[in-house]
């Protein structure tokens, strides 16, 4: 038993000790499929705090012949499969957390590619000497010998696979040794004797070169195409409402806050360890985006890329946007548009992806609130960061009545955020409001085109559980008077599928001039 090489199973056991535990061990029965295949490199990427490591732990704990495992496994998924007790404890496994050697490598002042492959061969000479020579300080070449001398495999599992692309982004010569490295581990006719199992976790897929990947052969289960693995992304929406029912947590809520990752094949993923802290604290709130988030965002859409600022503001107000993910070469550097920018967000899992319509979008509450902060910090001094910051208390100047305050913040943003083409549609007014509204997210679902009474609402704010503010109504009106919208609502009775609310609802007429580019709101609560 090493630290490295065969380790124990104490990684897992943390995990299974843990308050909130959700069965992922039928992602074993998928690699016990692929062992000595061709389908034996596996590459699983996905964003930060969505359980890569307790996976990676899982599996060690499952493989490795350094521990005695069976126990632990007994009264989960895998226990119940015929084939659980095949591989169990029974092969010789690898397993390098590439960020964590590499911060001891820091702290040692050595090179990083060094350090990993010494930690791994000094471990192995103790269960192969006869196999390593001193001098032997290439892993590859040592897993040969191995291998040659003894019939020996092995399971390699890597976590965090990408951690150079992401903190070294710049050090070009590290990053070409370390593709070297991988090529050399995993990819040719002598890696296929020695590995049994090649499985890589990341928040980046591969590193592409052109059209081809450093290493095609590796089979990659992403945030934008993870079938057959989707269930293992995240929490499912069945493993999520368990926790709800078992943690008093208000299911609605917390689909709100961390849900809008869906996919065809499972539906709904939420983020994990949101889901898990929020039902520990019993309180919802930002807990993953609150370890690097809003730097990330920042940084992504600092961009000067033409439309990119246009189209960051249309997500935010809930609009999706159409991207074509596979231009992107799965680095931080190589940024060439808005649509790598996007799939860069995708992978970080800050935006969502829509594969049947290949669109991305702003995926949950938590999510929402930080690229409301990145934005007004990514355009300060310009009229937008003027517009969030009155967007603070827009909400309680329309529930007070101020028409002629909700009009001057309304032309505030509909100035800035429309061009001089698109300034005279109902869309740009639209767009306008939904960022002028923005941090009405906090307390109100935004729905547009919300189907009520006789037709169709162009903006109606339905008040969280936990929120006793009124519901809202809001009707667009161009080159009419605002009057009107009030009108119409009550006409076509807008306010007929807020039954729930129907003592406490506010009515909202705006109208926008095109002549003058002014804009008139009339502002009623329903009796």
């Amino acid at each position: 038993m090493g630290i490295y090489v065969n380790p124990n199973n104490e990684g897992f056991k943390t995990a299974l000790r843990s308050k909130i535990y959700v069965d992922k061990t039928m992602m074993i029965d998928f690699t016990n499929s692929i062992l000595n295949t061709k389908q034996k490199y596996v590459c699983i990427t996905r964003p930060r705090r969505f359980g890569k490591s307790m996976a990676a732990e899982m599996l060690a704990a499952y493989y490795s012949c350094g521990c005695d495992s069976k126990e632990l496994f007994s009264n989960l998924k895998i226990a119940k499969t015929p084939d659980f007790e095949n591989e169990l404890n029974k092969n010789c496994v690898i397993m390098m957390d590439i960020q964590k050697m590499r911060a001891v490598a820091i702290a040692l002042k050595q090179d990083y590619l060094e350090y990993i492959q010494k930690c791994v061969i000094d471990e192995l000479k103790t269960i192969f000497p006869d196999c390593i020579a001193e001098t032997d300080t290439f892993l590859p070449k040592v897993l040969l010998n191995i291998y040659a001398r003894t019939n020996t495999q092995f399971i390699v599992i890597t976590d965090e696979w990408d951690c150079f692309f992401r903190e070294d982004k710049n050090d070009t010569e590290l990053l070409k040794n370390y593709l070297n490295f991988l090529r050399a581990m995993y990819k040719g006719t002598e890696s296929d004797l020695f590995i049994k199992l090649a499985y890589m976790t990341g928040i980046l897929p591969i590193k592409q070169y052109d059209v081809q990947s450093a290493m095609n052969n590796f089979e990659e289960y992403t945030m934008l195409m993870p079938l057959p693995l989707t269930e293992f992304i995240g929490f499912t929406e069945n493993e999520v409402k368990d926790i709800c029912e078992k943690y008093n947590l208000d299911f609605d809520e917390t689909k709100r806050w961390y849900d809008g990752y869906d996919y065809d094949d499972v539906g709904a993923i939420y983020n994990p360890n949101s889901v898990v802290k929020a039902a520990n604290r019993h309180c919802f709130g930002s807990y993953w985006t609150a370890t690097g988030t809003y730097e990330s965002i920042k940084n992504a859409i600092s961009y000067n890329f033409k439309g990119l600022r246009d189209e960051v503001i249309s997500l935010v107000t809930g609009k999706r946007i159409g991207v074509d993910p596979y231009s992107f070469e799965n680095d931080m550097t190589s940024i060439k548009n808005n649509d790598d920018i996007f799939t860069l967000l995708v992978h970080l899992g800050y935006l969502a992806y829509d594969s049947r319509n290949k669109e991305v979008y702003v995926p949950n509450k938590e999510i929402a609130e930080e690229f409301g902060t990145a934005l007004k910090d990514s355009y300060k001094n310009t009229k937008i960061s003027e517009v969030l910051e009155r967007s603070k208390t827009l909400i309680r100047e329309t529930i007070k009545g101020n028409a002629d305050k909700v009009a001057e913040t309304l032309e505030i943003a509909h100035e800035d955020e429309t061009s001089v083409l698109s300034y005279n549609n109902e869309e740009s007014l639209a767009c306008a409001i939904n960022i002028a509204y923005y941090y009405a997210r906090s307390d109100y679902l935004m729905v547009r085109e919300f189907p009520t009474g006789k037709g169709f609402a162009d903006l109606t704010l339905i008040p969280s559980k936990f929120c006793d503010k009124p519901a809202m109504i809001i009707e667009l009106k161009i080159d009419k008077d605002a009057e009107t919208g009030i009108k119409q609502i009550k006409e076509k009775r807008y306010h007929g599928k807020l039954k729930d609310y129907l003592n406490n609802i506010v009515l909202v007429s705006i109208n926008y001039d095109k002549k003058t580019k002014k804009h008139s709101c009339v502002i009623e609560h329903l009796d």
